[in-house]
C-alpha cells in the first residue's frame, strides 16, 4: 500500500518526523493517538482513566484498522500499538515501517513534563521509560524495515536521513 509509518517509544518523534516525512512526500499525515481521540471526543489520560489500558487498545486497534486501509499516508503510531499481534500484522501489511529509536535518557528529557501520557504518571517515569523500552525495543526491532536513531540530531536531519533511505529502492521495500 505504499505507506510510510512511523513506531518507537513516546518522546522518539514519531509526529514530529512524520508530518516533516509527510510534507515532502505531499502526502496525508495521520497520527492514531489523533485518531482515538477524534472518534471519542476525549483525551487519551481520560479513556486511560475510564476504561484502562485494555480499553484504549482495543480502540487504537479499530484507529489502525482504518488507517491501515488507507493509500500512500504517512502515519505516526502510538508507542504501544505494536504490543497486539494483530496491530503488528496490519501495520506490516500496510506500508514501510520505520522505527525511530532513541535512547532512554533522551527520551526522558523530551517527555518527563507531559502530562498527557498516562504510561509515565506516578513515580519515577524514566524507570518506566526503561521497562517499556525493554519490552518493546525487540518488538520494534523486529517489525521495523527501517531502523533510524533520533539521538541528538535535529528533526530536519533525522528527516533528510529518512527520506534518504525511503528513495533507495534497494532499501524501501514498498518501491
Amino acid at each position: 500500500m505504499n505507506n510510510i509509518i512511523f513506531v518507537g517509544l513516546m518522546g522518539a518523534g514519531k509526529t514530529t518526523i512524520g508530518r516533516l516525512v509527510a510534507k515532502q512526500l505531499d502526502r496525508e499525515f495521520y497520527d492514531s493517538d489523533v485518531e482515538v481521540e477524534r472518534k471519542t471526543g476525549v483525551k487519551i489520560p481520560l479513556i486511560f482513566e475510564l476504561e484502562g489500558e485494555a480499553g484504549f487498545r482495543k480502540r487504537e486497534t479499530q484507529a489502525l484498522e482504518e488507517l491501515t486501509k488507507m493509500h500512500h499516508i504517512v502515519m505516526a503510531t502510538g508507542g504501544g500499538a505494536v504490543l497486539l499481534p494483530e496491530n503488528r500484522d496490519m501495520l506490516k501489511k500496510s506500508g514501510t515501517i520505520i522505527y525511530l529509536r532513541g535512547k532512554v535518557h533522551d527520551l526522558y528529557l523530551r517527555t518527563y513534563h507531559d502530562r498527557s501520557r498516562p504510561l509515565l504518571q506516578g513515580d519515577n517515569p524514566k524507570q518506566k521509560l526503561e521497562r517499556l523500552y525493554r519490552e518493546r525495543d525487540p518488538i520494534y526491532t523486529a517489525m521495523a524495515n527501517l531502523i533510524v536513531d533520533t539521538g541528538v540530531q535535529s528533526a530536519n536531519e533525522i528527516t533528510a536521513t529518512i527520506m534518504q533511505l525511503i528513495s533507495t529502492p534497494s532499501i524501501n521495500p514498498t518501491e
